[in-house]
């Protein structure tokens, strides 16, 4: 699939500022600039966060009001209830909550919903639990602020909720207790993309010291913080990399027993990084709500022992062998379906449907699919007597506008400019294919559906070296808003060494001048042609570390290749 590229720009004058006082390679300087980093101070504190430059927690809107509503439960010995979503990001911060109060009061539980009976966020037989069971206060993480109705239910029958939440709040709010969610527009909050267990770490912040806990009792759950935030997607910037920073360095000196059972299962023995907890940690706690109850995600981060880890991580380590499975099989389904429909090709969207697909794993094959085709997409499943799944954008596209601008063809549906869920009647689907075909194609910028590389910098071959490497490794944690960088080598040649590895991988050798370098292309098989035509080539990468027989060297990986423009 060919590619469209966009180099960055930087500011010559600031990029030879900074580098005047950072004394680093100017590439890596243009770089920084790029990010927002422009001076020596900003760089610092880029470089080495600090646990000491978080913001202060009582600056969160409401802060006192839930301090004030926990304190009093636990005084009045009332049954607390502490409530978040199926994913990792509420799962986490169940965890955390959960653990710390109980450091200091053992009348309280945890709920976590079931993805297919209750949905997503709170649910009417949470709140109905508490009740039956006598707990009157309710913590809910991760979700709650799209829950006016419902916690207006749970006022009404006894039962009061602190709100911990960072998903955008509609204009009425829910009848809590105290909302803390720093995207209020009247939250004085300094920095506003915690994830939803970042939210939940403010309120143990704020909390630990009535109960005369310090830092360290705070700074334990720094583990589940950084796993949250990796998962979530949120920006790599803020208190968000001083968390994640800080989190990884915990992961990797002593995490929280889950987190080890999960390392121990993936066999993993050298440093990790948050692609690891991306990549290796979160798939397997989300795949026990995808596949079956996620209630053991949070069982296997409070765990008391380390055999009580394992047990849990075995059963997160097999839901997520049936969620691989599942996804596989879905996709090639998926595949198979537009191969039989050719005028789909054609098309500006993708919907697919088959009534006995796995609910769990439909966003995950949407994904897929634009791997393949590269436009907005949307995997249906059978759901009872409806048609429900999930869709997924491309960079730059507003795919919940579009699927708004189908809505009388929609029982409901709900999400963000990149991703959503939807239910309509089974009768309904192919005209629902249809209309949104209609919107999407009438709509999208034609680039939007062609991928796009960024470009952070050109580089040449010979500034390939560990000094510029290792301060590229100091950049992590990487993320959105701070992604590893990725670079353009203009004008190389084949060595007449390249060639395929494994079928449908491509193993490389390049030269610029007397510089000479190796690297991987995964899945890029097809580009050895376009090498052994003998012609310069310009290459987009990123720079990686290979070990092979105790030997480190540096490697590119590839990214895209094309004939270099004369």
């Amino acid at each position: 699939m060919q590619k469209r590229w966009k180099i960055l720009d930087a500011e010559p004058t600031k990029i030879n500022a900074l580098q005047e006082s950072l004394k680093i390679h100017p590439v890596i300087c243009k770089i920084l600039v790029e990010r927002g980093i422009e001076t020596y101070d900003t760089a610092r504190n880029f470089f080495r966060p600090s646990l000491a430059d978080l913001h202060d927690p009582w600056l969160m809107k409401d802060m006192d009001k839930a301090v004030a509503r926990i304190l009093a439960a636990i005084d009045n010995k009332e049954k607390i209830l502490v409530f978040g979503d199926y994913d990792v990001d509420g799962t986490t911060a169940v965890a955390c909550m959960y653990q710390f109060l109980k450091k200091v009061y053992t009348n309280i539980d945890f709920y976590i919903p079931h993805r297919y009976r209750e949905g997503y966020g709170v649910s009417k037989a949470g709140i109905d639990f508490a009740r039956e069971n006598n707990f009157s206060l309710i913590i809910s993480l991760d979700c709650g602020i799209k829950s006016a109705d419902l916690i207006a239910y749970a006022k009404e029958i006894g039962v009061d909720f602190v709100v911990c939440d960072h998903h955008l709040p509609d204009e009425l709010l829910p009848p809590a207790v105290a909302i803390l969610n720093p995207k209020q527009k009247d939250c004085n909050y300094p920095y506003k993309d915690l994830c939803g267990c970042g939210v939940g770490f403010k309120l143990i912040s704020a909390l630990a010291p009535q109960f005369g806990l310090g830092d360290e009792q705070v700074f334990e759950y720094l583990d589940l913080v950084a796993t949250a935030i990796a998962a979530d997607i949120v920006p790599i910037t803020g208190e968000n990399r001083i968390l994640a920073f800080h989190g990884i360095k915990k992961v990797n000196s002593n995490p929280n027993k889950g987190i080890k059972a999960l390392i121990q299962l993936s066999s993993l023995k050298s440093e990790l990084h948050i692609s690891n907890l991306v990549f290796m940690i979160a798939p397997r706690v989300n795949a026990a709500g995808r596949m079956d109850d996620a209630r053991k995600a949070v069982q296997l981060f409070v765990a008391g022992t380390d055999s009580e880890a394992l047990y849990y991580a075995e059963m997160l380590h097999s839901d997520n062998t049936d969620r691989k499975e599942a996804d596989l099989n879905i996709t090639e389904e998926a595949l198979a379906l537009i191969g039989e429909n050719i005028e789909w090709k054609e098309r500006s969207s993708t919907l697919v449907f088959k009534p006995h697909w796995h609910k769990g794993v439909v966003g995950i094959v949407a994904s897929r699919l634009i791997e393949h085709y590269y436009r907005p997409t949307i995997v249906l499943t059978q759901s009872g007597d409806y048609a429900s799944g999930s869709a997924r954008s491309v960079p730059g596209f507003n795919l919940y506008e579009a699927i708004h601008a189908c809505r009388d063809h929609l029982l409901g549906y709900g999400g963000h400019f990149a991703a959503a869920g939807l239910t309509l009647e089974l009768e309904k689907v192919d005209a629902f294919r249809n209309k949104f075909e209609e919107v999407v194609s009438s709509t999208i910028h034609p680039d939007l559906l062609i991928p796009e590389s960024v470009i952070d910098a050109e580089i040449q071959l010979r500034d390939i070296k560990w000094p510029f490497y290792n301060i590229l490794c100091q950049m992590e944690p990487f993320g959105p808003e701070n992604l590893r960088p990725v670079f353009i080598t203009r004008q190389v040649m084949d060595t007449g060494y390249s060639r395929i590895v494994k079928e449908q991988h491509l193993r490389f050798s390049v030269r610029q001048g007397d510089t000479v370098i190796t690297g991987i292309g995964f899945n890029m098989a097809d580009k050895l042609a376009l090498l052994q035509l003998k012609k310069p080539v310009d290459i987009v990468f990123k720079i990686d570390e290979n070990e092979w027989n105790g030997e480190k060297s540096l490697q590119l990986r590839m990214i895209d290749i094309r004939i270099a423009a004369n």
